[in-house]
């Protein structure tokens, strides 16, 4: 008789010492009643109430083939823990004439026999579900103490000895995301960001739409430990601000009504980037029929919302839309050289040290402690393979950071006038009016826009930081004048470098819905 040897130990107190011992008992069992082993499947750390099990589905699909007629398992619990698929997979095998063999547990091929290997897969999914209840048992008293019960830990905290602490390395990464979401940065360029510096998830994949939701949506973030419908205010060390957090909520809230009100049937030119002058709250795009048409246009989200307070006046799609795309032909294409001139020089300007070189500075201050620590023990006498090895270790390290450190200074660094100008240039078109330089030009050039009742105010994307917008629209604010430099400007000199943004202000007229 022609055997296969099935193998399994769960990640449950066992390891490879399992499958050896197991396989050792099928090979003797095999020698002892003159069988030939042709083959063995093994599945690690896997568990038997599911089918899910690789090696396992391998050996269903190859009994197909007639080469082997029976299965070794050590116990019947290798084989199922579930009695459904024991019998469903064993019907299967039992179709292609293989049988089940427990080496183990000595049971018979007779009316009796088939009621003892009935009790036996019954008590291997009753002992699977009550240690299934101890375990969750134990793992709520783990999280009522606000203690790690396994799996991924959230970028931004680190796990000592069961114990969340912030990690200093990696939460400035986490405040920057929370800040350009919050600032209206589209996901996909936050998820671009993150990839290209390397950043993965809490599960060590690449971030995209819906793991980035789920990143922004944690309440761990904001001090809360959350453990299935487990709450524990204070339970986590906090990361992100309350108002920083309900900002990002309300984004995401806003952002799902875009997609809502508007999907892909008509399309949106400004959908993130506007908001509403008065209560600076996002606009999305709405519609509303007439008597023979449909008819789009901004509507902003406070008003939309049953509680909402704001009175803000809706506004033509196409009105607004063709308002920032002339603004953008005056004001950036006709001014390509003025334009480039001044962005370079606020290039030159002193820049702040950003959150991510702070983070990469301290990292590296944490390598040269550690390198520090291991040439005192060389220098007390301490010299082995092992420290040896750290040590080398260390400075890979630290070489890789200091690149990082030395690349975080440079990425700020732009382009010099030429280029800029270059740049501009080839987003110019003959055909303003195409859908395709409509968005290209909005995508490139437009960072905010803030509709008010009597104006429109245009922040573009000429800005050597992160653009600190509400400081500039408290200043714009239901004002006829901007003071800049120590000059004052009227909103008639509708385009002006404030703060080191390029702004503009354009008049017109809401409320038109047709």
């Amino acid at each position: 008789m022609n055997a296969v040897i099935y193998a399994r130990f769960s990640c449950h107190n066992q390891s490879e010492q399992s499958i050896e011992g197991q396989v050792r008992d099928c090979m003797d069992y095999a020698k002892k009643n003159n069988m030939t082993i042709v083959g063995q499947y093994t599945d690690r750390a896997v568990s038997a109430t599911s089918d899910n099990r690789p090696e396992f589905q391998r050996m269903i699909a190859d009994s197909d083939n007639r080469l082997f007629d029976a299965v070794l398992v050590w116990k019947l619990d290798r084989f199922s823990r579930n009695r459904y698929d024991s019998a469903t997979y064993k019907a299967k095998l039992r179709k292609n004439g293989v049988r089940v063999i427990s080496v183990m547990e000595n049971i018979s091929n007779n009316p009796e026999g088939i009621l003892v290997e009935s009790l036996l897969e019954g008590m291997a999914e009753y002992y699977s579900a009550e240690l299934s209840q101890k375990v969750s048992r134990g793992m709520r008293e783990t999280a009522m103490k606000c203690h790690s019960v396994g799996g991924a830990t959230p970028l931004g905290y680190k796990v000592t000895n069961g114990v969340y602490s912030v990690d200093e390395d990696s939460a400035p990464v986490v405040r920057k995301i929370f800040e350009m979401y919050a600032d209206a940065v589209p996901p996909s360029v936050i998820i671009k960001w993150l990839n290209d510096k390397g950043f993965r998830t809490s599960k060590k994949k690449p971030f995209v739409k819906t793991s980035l939701k789920c990143m922004l949506n944690n309440k761990r973030y904001k001090g809360i430990y959350t453990y299935r419908d487990m709450e524990i205010p204070d339970g986590m060390p906090r990361i992100i601000d309350d108002l920083t957090f309900e900002r990002v909520q309300k984004m995401i809230e806003s952002n799902q009504k875009i997609g809502a009100h508007y999907g892909a049937k008509h399309e949106s030119l400004l959908a993130t980037k506007l908001f509403c002058g008065n209560c600076k709250k996002m606009m999305f795009a709405d519609c509303g029929t007439g008597t023979s048409q449909i008819y789009h246009y901004y509507t902003c989200s406070e008003r939309k919302n049953k509680k909402g307070t704001c009175r803000k006046a809706s506004v033509r799609q196409d009105y607004l839309d063709d308002v920032v795309i002339d603004a953008i032909s005056s004001d950036v294409m006709d001014n390509i050289e003025r334009i480039a001139k001044r962005y370079t020089e606020l290039q030159k300007e002193p820049m702040p040290e950003d959150a991510m070189h702070k983070a990469y500075k301290a990292k590296l201050a944490g390598i040269n402690k550690s390198i520090d620590n291991i040439m005192n023990a060389i220098e007390a006498g301490i010299f082995t393979d092992s420290t040896k090895s750290r040590l080398q270790e260390l400075e890979a390290q630290k070489a890789s950071v200091e690149r990082d450190i030395s690349a975080s200074k440079t990425a700020n660094v732009l382009y010099n006038e030429d280029v800029i100008v270059e740049m501009l240039k080839m987003l110019k078109s003959d055909d303003t009016k195409s859908a395709e330089y409509r968005r290209r030009v909005v995508d490139a050039l437009v960072g905010r826009v803030y509709l008010y009742d009597d104006k429109v105010v245009i922040i573009y994307t000429f800005t050597k930081n992160d653009p600190n917008y509400q400081s500039i629209i408290d200043r714009i604010d239901n004002s006829d004048s901007v003071s800049n430099g120590g000059r004052t400007l009227s909103v008639s000199e509708f385009c002006f470098f404030c703060l080191g943004l390029l702004v503009s202000i354009r008049r017109v007229k809401t409320g038109s819905k047709k």
